[in-house]
């Protein structure tokens, strides 16, 4: 089976964890903890980084720390991961769901505007799939309405915008470093910003609320968490982003590859790389249109049988049960959004996957095409 993504561990992982193992460094602090957080943020272009267990616990402590009123609404994207609204239901907050565009498959700036009431607190763009959002639009409207920008750049790592990285877009940027992502650690996230009283505050929620300066008191004035990245994990990070601008240019060449090769085939619509964008293709995307002899799902299961793993698109957020029951207003209508989470799925897309799969995967959707 060719999986999906593969973590592609080509560097001084084991070395570093090795060293890690061998200080007795191997809890919530160490060299490798603080040379993360130091160098991951400039090579974003960002004053402060504050590392997490995940690309979930980063949206949350983000949002915990722009001081929102229960029932305050934060605009997200209809199409993306659950973890993007699932954050802001964490604060008591209510996510507000806009639209997606056909073309980038990004939240639609045109139609955010409507969504803004009295009660919007800020708007969270998602970088979908590696291709970045509009941000022009989006910073315009933000400032116009006086509201946060947090960026959910979880897909997005190498992504840039007019040749800044993403997460220098915004007030607050998440990353995630799961097992799938452009730079892995397992599971893990980063919290990035500009502001030190952000930065701060994300290093006090996440800590339990232990004091960012001075002795422990154990007087613990905020109910906080606990979000504390180990050593270790940080060492296998090191390692990967020594690797970084590597990886982004080998998921590049295998998106070319796949587009030079699926480009004319009939009901086969490949991912978008905008003139404002330098996508990093997180994963190798397509919908699946009627003009195709399968719909999604069938070309899913058959390309299985051919030993090749896929995933679909995700379910926009206005189906999800969880919001639903959540309160959110689900009653709008998403036409894109569930278009494309009905037609979408991503191909193999790991960093290490050698050019020959890729072959092997266009040739049995080409002959599929065919019958």
């Amino acid at each position: 089976m060719i999986p999906v993504c593969e973590p592609y561990l080509a560097g001084k992982e084991l070395e570093y964890v090795k060293e890690a193992v061998e200080s007795t460094w191997i809890g919530s602090k160490g060299r490798y903890i603080t040379e993360i957080e130091e160098r991951f943020p400039a090579y974003i272009g960002v004053g402060y980084g504050v590392l997490t267990t995940s690309g979930t616990t980063a949206l949350h402590l983000g949002l915990k720390v722009l001081n929102s009123q229960p029932g305050n609404e934060v605009i997200i994207p209809a199409f993306t991961m659950i973890a993007s609204a699932f954050a802001v239901c964490y604060c008591g907050l209510k996510p507000v769901f806009v639209d997606c565009d056909r073309e980038t498959w990004n939240i639609d700036p045109a139609l955010i505007e409507e969504k803004i009431t009295e009660k919007t607190k800020a708007i969270m763009p998602v970088h979908i799939y590696g291709h970045s959002c509009d941000m022009d639009a989006i910073q315009s409207i933000a400032h116009k309405h006086n509201l946060y920008i947090i960026e959910d750049a979880a897909e997005a790592i190498g992504t840039e915008y007019k040749g800044k990285k993403c997460g220098n877009l915004s007030d607050i940027s998440c990353f995630s470093f799961f097992a799938n992502k452009m730079i892995t650690c397992g599971e893990g996230g980063i919290v990035c910003t500009n502001s030190e009283e952000f930065y701060n505050a994300c290093r006090y929620y996440k800590n339990l609320a232990f004091p960012v300066k001075g002795s422990r008191t154990y007087i613990h004035n905020d109910i906080a968490f606990n979000y504390r990245m180990t050593n270790i994990q940080a060492a296998v990070l090191l390692g990967q982003f020594e690797n970084i601008d590597r990886f982004v240019e080998l998921r590049r060449a295998h998106a070319y590859q796949y587009n030079n090769r699926l480009k004319e085939i009939d009901g086969i619509t490949l991912p978008a790389e905008k003139s404002y964008t330098f996508n990093s293709y997180w994963m190798y995307s397509i919908l699946v249109e009627n003009a195709f002899p399968f719909s999604r799902d069938e070309l899913m299961l058959k390309l299985r049988e051919n030993n090749i793993d896929s995933r679909p698109f995700f379910v926009s957020m206005h189906r999800q049960k969880s919001l639903i029951d959540y309160g959110c207003d689900c009653s709008g209508e998403y036409p894109v959004a569930d278009e494309i989470s009905k037609k979408g799925l991503y191909l193999p897309s790991g960093s290490g996957l050698e050019s020959g799969k890729i072959e092997y995967i266009c040739d049995i959707i080409s002959k599929l095409s065919k019958r």
